[in-house]
């Protein structure tokens, strides 16, 4: 056996006699030392991560699988979309009876399920679409959902002036991606 594939085993004994470690170095190479506090810190970090524990095991149904990659995996095809779309667009626009009642809690609720169904709606259609299209309706998707999580905001801080100020911007960019994927 050569030098430079044998490790070498050094006690550190000698040198600090009330430590019982030891180093492991091999020669011409950085070697890494672990001492029995970096390697408790490391065992009490993987012991104390938050790790969900149940009582009862959790299984997953066909259904719920899909569902959690809904947003990751579109499993739809354009003609489920836009079949689709009208009704989620009809629900994101409902809100406003929630946001008149001044709901708040209710209002941020249905607004990110029917937001949600929406977003992956258009995103399916705006797949669909010839490439030259896709530009505008990127933007519009954009602009849509940036003013949905805007309303979000709005409707947790109680901003009722801008609730409906984005409110508004929200039907009509909503009605302008409509009026072009269908």
């Amino acid at each position: 056996m050569s030098a430079t594939n044998t490790y070498m085993l050094t006690c550190s004994c000698a040198k600090y006699p009330n430590e019982n470690h030891m180093k492991v170095t091999k020669p011409n190479s950085k070697h890494t030392h672990v001492t029995r506090r970096k390697a408790s810190s490391l065992i009490f970090l993987l012991v104390s991560s938050p790790i969900p524990f149940h009582a009862q095991p959790a299984y997953a149904t066909e259904s719920s699988f899909l569902e959690m990659f809904r947003m990751t995996v579109p499993d739809q095809t354009v003609e489920e979309a836009e079949n689709g779309i009208r009704e989620h667009a009809t629900s994101l626009v409902q809100v406003k009876r929630l946001l008149e009642t001044e709901s708040w809690k209710e209002a941020q609720k249905e607004l990110r399920k029917s937001a949600s169904y929406l977003k992956q709606d258009i995103y399916t259609i705006i797949q669909g679409k010839p490439g030259d299209e896709r530009a505008q309706l990127r933007n519009l998707y954009t602009k849509l959902f940036n003013g949905v999580t805007g309303l979000d905001y709005a409707a947790r801080d109680k901003d009722v002036p801008r609730v409906w100020i984005l409110y508004e911007d929200i039907v009509v960019t909503l009605d302008d991606i409509l009026s072009r994927v269908l």
